[in-house]
Formats: structure tokens, C-alpha cells, sequence
């Protein structure tokens, strides 16, 4: 499988030689998955930090009415992992499946400890995704409360540009919080006020 895509995100923050290159990627796993395959259930342990190379991926949590709240879509070229569970590798709250077929590349908790101390730059560089990740969740928790429906479309539409086409409006309006009812009718409306 190609690494060219995980390497060049890596690069935008840390660079590799040649043999740092070669003992990083020794660590990784390739893994092919299809539509609707689970990668994790909830009250699963996340033993795996995931890097999109094509397709999508989805994290979401399921309310005792069986309403999914999406958390977040993983496109390709971003990673995907149940944070807490990954990092405290206790029993995960999300499920994470794959929305499209997608191939992804695999780094074990084992592993991205021994990564740490035999290629410390990489601390950095998963401590850069971990910033962003914690600013991306909290920014999406106050839209949650602060915007309306209609802002919080486009909120989605500027964070997942390659997705607003692709995706069902059963997705796209629980990433948002609304019924794909009331999503649908807001698009409608949308559409009859263009000239």
C-alpha cells in the first residue's frame, strides 16, 4: 500500500530521514474494510490510532432511542481513533465504522509508545494531532450550543468540503443534531430563496 498521503502529513510537522522512515512504517498495518464494517464497538478497548488513505470513516455514539450523534468523519488523509479509550485503554463510548470501502493504515498503542521513545519527534507530531483534535471538539461543542441548525450546516460544510456531496442527509443531519427531516426541509428552503 502506498504511504505516500500518512507521510506527507507527517511532514507538515516533523521531518524523517531515511531510516526514521523506514522504522516508523515497520510499525504500521495496512487494513482494507468495507461499507459498514465496524472497526470498533462501544465498551470496546480502541487499541489503534487509524490514518484514512481513501474511503471514510465515522465516529458516533448511539442515545437509548437509537438517535446517532456523529462526533466525526474521517475522510482520507485524516486519522480516527475513540481518544479516550486509546489513550487510557479502558472500554471505548463510540462506535467507529467505515462509511465507504476504505483502506487505512494501523498503528497499535504498543507500538506508538515504542515510537515515542525510539523516534522522539514523534511526540511532537501526535502532540500537534492531539491539540487539534481537543480545539476541533471543543469548538464543535459550543457551535452545538450557539449556532442554529443552518450555521452549524455550514460549520460542516467548511470542516468537510470533500464529503457535503457524498454523504446521505441521514449522516449529515446527525453530525448536526437535527432530524433528516427538519435538514431536508431547511435545504428546500434554502434552495427556493436562491433567484
Amino acid at each position: 500500500m502506498n504511504h505516500d498521503l500518512l507521510l506527507a502529513s507527517i511532514a507538515k510537522h516533523i521531518q524523517l530521514d531515511e531510516e526514521e522512515t523506514v522504522h516508523f512504517l515497520s510499525y504500521i498495518q495496512t487494513k482494507k474494510v468495507r461499507k459498514k464494517q465496524y472497526l470498533l464497538l462501544e465498551g470496546e478497548v480502541n487499541r489503534f490510532a487509524m490514518f484514512v488513505i481513501s474511503g471514510c470513516l465515522r465516529s458516533y455514539h448511539l442515545d437509548e432511542n437509537g438517535f446517532q450523534y456523529i462526533q466525526q468523519f474521517a475522510p482520507e488523509g485524516w486519522w480516527m481513533g475513540e481518544m479516550y479509550s486509546l489513550i487510557t485503554q479502558e472500554p471505548g463510548h463510540l462506535y467507529i465504522d467505515a462509511l465507504f470501502d476504505s483502506e487505512l493504515l494501523l498503528i497499535s498503542k504498543t507500538n506508538l509508545e515504542k515510537l515515542y521513545k525510539e523516534i522522539p519527534k514523534f511526540n511532537y507530531y501526535f502532540r500537534i494531532l492531539a491539540e487539534k483534535s481537543l480545539v476541533s471538539y471543543q469548538t464543535r461543542a459550543m457551535e452545538n450550543l450557539r449556532l442554529t441548525a443552518r450555521e452549524r450546516y455550514e460549520k460542516f460544510c467548511l470542516r468537510y468540503p470533500s464529503l457535503v456531496d457524498c454523504l446521505s442527509q441521514k449522516q449529515v443531519a446527525a453530525y448536526i443534531g437535527v432530524t433528516p427531516e427538519f435538514l431536508s426541509k431547511m435545504l428546500h428552503a434554502d434552495q427556493e430563496l436562491k433567484p
